[in-house]
């Protein structure tokens, strides 16, 4: 049986992800997500390609995706990063972690870290045991706990995420952070999710 290889964001005959899909999201334009919360900077909606995408490095180990990714959120906002003096990530659980072989934050982050020629350090240590993954949209906004490795030196830290629903991870991290010692955190997302419609 011959397997072919799909593009995870079109769905075309190709390693993932193709250039199709690598010119559509680097000329994406920053946009407003309704319901996003604004104290995160992030680069596109979570929807069509870019969710597919995601997805498919998140549970598919398509590690090529992270560069693309990196590229989407270093272009958008590089005047951002350049002051930032060391670059770390917004971990997952444990248990995802053995699930998927791989921290798709991570390897987000240290793409973008080689982009900005910066280190990528694992600064943060995650408590709370479950994941934001499933979580009611209540679940995500307590969310989860960090514990952050002791910062020598007063640096502006870059903390990188794959996908925000409603800021609570990168509002931890960021409070784990500065509480270790660092003198300015900056977060960031690839993507956002758009808060749901109230019902009437």
């Amino acid at each position: 049986m011959i397997f072919q290889a799909r593009c995870s964001g079109c769905g075309a005959h190709i390693r993932s992800p193709c250039s199709s899909c690598r010119i559509a999201l680097m000329s994406v334009k920053v946009d407003n997500v309704e319901g996003a919360p604004n104290s995160v900077t992030y680069a596109v909606a979570y929807e069509g390609r870019v969710r597919q995408l995601i997805l498919g490095l998140k549970y598919h180990n398509e590690r090529m995706t992270a560069r693309l990714l990196a590229d989407v959120l270093v272009s958008q906002f590089i005047s951002d990063y350049r002051n930032a003096d060391v670059v770390t990530w917004a971990p997952t659980s444990k248990q995802r972690r053995r699930e998927r072989g791989h921290d798709q934050a991570e390897l987000i982050a240290r793409a973008v870290a080689r982009l900005i020629c910066r280190p990528c350090r694992s600064l943060l240590v995650r408590e709370s045991l479950t994941a934001q993954t499933g979580a009611s949209r209540q679940q995500r906004l307590d969310g989860p706990k960090f514990r952050a490795r002791s910062i020598r030196g007063h640096l502006h830290v870059l903390v990188v995420d794959d996908v925000v629903t409603t800021g609570a991870t990168l509002r931890a991290a960021s409070h784990a952070l500065t509480s270790a010692g660092a003198l300015r955190v900056t977060t960031v997302a690839v993507a956002a999710t758009a808060a749901p419609m109230p019902r009437r």
